[in-house]
């Protein structure tokens, strides 16, 4: 093959690779030449002089054969420790160069791209194939080798962000072996690489950062959104992870050195509202109708209005409001084995009215309105939150946020949780509040008197800041709490019997989720597709798991909970019609999943 380069310094898009018309093909070595666009080369012979260096013939067994047009310029004297190939040295410090990359499809390339590289599960056969000789050590070793040595070397890390740092690394570096690793140890490693020890790296994000990873849309590419979507090297994404920075107003942060975010004091109102409406359209514009966006971690009144606004026209999933609302109701749903009775037969109590709070809230009334069928707002009046100022009722409600007004029952106004859980006299008990060891002794002591069986669930993250640990659950109710948590804990002896505490993790749910939703060529979320995914996760609940307490089925069965949601998932939205993809398939589990990743490695030619 020969290069043709179009010349027109001022538009390198022209860059092609075209057919030799003399020679074969198998006595090429197949080199790629690329170059960031829009950026002019520092002096017209920098082209030629690149072409030039390479252009020698090498012998048939492994040949290089490079042609231009433009003979190559008498090169000036070399000031650096090699050839001027780039002319950086030549170039002075304003003059801007041309950022050239010289890769080939295989050899030390193939090492270093994450997609495809093996490390040491090269076989003999590849490394020669692939101009890896030389560039390994001579073993060759199983992919199952590589994840018994990466987890031996994990579990000699003492401090779990070290272990964080190490499974980002190993990403970057082979893909398939860290997928392999995670589902062959999800119950073990999904603490490390997400809840609790992510919530960590986010807070040192800036002082980790090593490579990006996704893409990082600020207010600095307003206007240029679209173009930025078009940065990112692949069309066909599976998932593409878009960091939205619109400031920050923690001093901290603001004053830190470290920090890598925009130093500016946050947008609101309009700057921030029309930012986001440039990007939802320009992903809509690039990816097409039926691309799935999933919001994480927004601020509790923005998560509402983009969710309200954006939820009938786009495919849109917010996993703190509608993700752990699913998991919640399939763990009530699963509790109910202990304690009888339906969803309506209960009263509920919850620290904490944010996102989290009153999005678990709303699909308990739902499912209550649906099964019962009784209105929704019949079936919010056994539902009541505590915010920060206390009970929310209806004296407050002129003074409340609008998501939370149809929380404010007629009461009369209370300060302290201890003394709302003796007045509503709830059977459930449920913390997101984020503020740690608010279900006091006193609190959960008051529970076990009010019920044979409370239902506990600290569901705030990370550890520090859940409201009681297991511990405290199990003891204080003297063994009768049926307890769940946000962040992993570890099983409790209590009077000679284990109890297995359940973790409300959003992973149940939005994998298998998303996964329907694509599947089916769904065009639009329904609640009613997250009530058939809290379904569907109780469903796997098995004596078993009832005999230890768990009201959340285990965490290592996750590819097959995932596979049962995005079938009922996607047999819900073509119940719907809301399924473009036609006819159904007569198996969706099946079909859910043949549609699942395989980390396994590929056989290279």
């Amino acid at each position: 093959m020969a290069f043709s380069i179009d010349h027109s310094l001022t538009d390198l898009t022209k860059l092609s690779l075209l057919p030799k018309p003399h020679g074969h093909a198998s006595d090429m070595f197949p080199f790629r030449l690329s170059v960031f666009p829009r950026v002019h080369l520092s002096h017209r012979t920098s082209t030629s002089r690149l072409l030039s260096s390479l252009g020698s013939k090498v012998d048939p067994n492994g040949s290089v054969l490079i042609e231009t047009t433009t003979p190559p310029s008498p090169s000036p004297d070399v000031t650096g420790g090699v050839q001027d190939v780039y002319g950086e040295d030549a170039a002075t410090e304003d003059m801007p160069i041309t950022p050239w990359s010289l890769s080939v499809a295989s050899g030390y390339t193939l090492l270093r791209d994450p997609h495809h590289n093996k490390g040491l599960a090269f076989s003999q056969r590849e490394r020669d194939a692939h101009y890896l000789r030389g560039l390994l050590p001579p073993t060759v070793i199983s992919q199952d080798l590589q994840v018994k040595k990466m987890m031996h070397t994990l579990r000699h890390y003492q401090v779990p962000l070290q272990r964080y740092m190490a499974m980002m690394d190993l990403q970057e570096t082979n893909e398939r072996l860290f997928y392999k690793l995670l589902i062959e140890h999800v119950e073990e490693l999904l603490p490390v690489v997400y809840t609790p020890t992510v919530g960590e790296a986010c807070q040192k994000y800036g002082s980790i950062f090593l490579r990006p990873q996704g893409l990082f849309i600020s207010l600095k590419e307003k206007g240029k959104i679209l173009e930025v979507l078009r940065n990112w090297p692949e069309k066909n994404i599976q998932c593409l992870p878009v960091t939205i920075d619109v400031g920050t107003n923690n001093e901290k942060l603001l004053n830190d050195e470290f920090y890598i975010g925009l130093r500016q004091r946050r947008a609101t109102g309009e700057e921030y509202s029309e930012l986001m409406h440039e990007f939802m359209t320009a992903v809509k514009q690039n990816y097409g109708e039926k691309v799935v966006i999933q919001f994480e971690d927004f601020a509790n009144h923005n998560a509402f209005d983009l969710l309200a606004k954006y939820g009938t026209t786009h495919l849109v999933f917010n996993d703190d409001i509608q993700g752990t609302a699913s998991v919640v109701l399939a763990g009530l749903i699963g509790a109910l084995r202990f304690v009888g009775g339906s969803l309506a037969n209960h009263r509920f109590l919850f620290l904490g009215a944010g996102e989290a709070g009153t999005g678990i809230a709303e699909l308990i009334a739902l499912e209550i309105s649906k099964k019962c069928q009784i209105p929704l707002e019949e079936a919010r009046k056994n539902i009541w939150l505590v915010d920060s100022k206390g009970l929310i009722v209806s004296s407050r409600k002129e003074s409340i946020q609008h998501f939370k007004k149809p929380w404010a029952h007629d009461h009369k106004p209370i300060k302290e949780l201890v003394d709302a859980v003796k007045a509503i006299k709830p059977t459930v008990l449920i913390g997101t509040s984020g503020v740690g060891q608010t279900f006091t002794q006193e609190v959960v002591e008051t529970m076990a008197e009010l019920n044979e069986k409370p239902i506990i669930l600290s569901l705030s993250n990370p550890t520090s800041q859940s409201e009681c640990t297991a511990e405290q659950a199990y003891t204080w109710s003297k063994g009768r709490a049926i307890f769940a948590s946000g962040s992993p804990f570890a099983p409790v002896e209590y009077e000679g019997k284990t109890f297995v505490p359940g973790q409300a993790n959003n992973a149940y749910i939005f994998p298998g989720f998303g996964l329907g939703l694509i599947m089916s060529g769904t065009i639009r979320v329904h609640d009613d597709m997250l009530l058939a995914a809290s379904e569907a996760l109780a469903e796997q609940l098995k004596e078993e798991h009832y005999e230890k307490g768990m009201i959340f089925p285990p965490f290592r069965n996750i590819r097959k909970i995932s596979a049962r949601i995005a079938a009922k998932v996607a047999a819900k939205a073509y119940e719907l019609g809301l399924a473009t993809r036609l006819p159904q398939p007569k198996e969706l589990e099946k079909c859910a999943e043949s549609s699942m990743y395989s980390p396994s490695y590929h056989s290279y030619r």
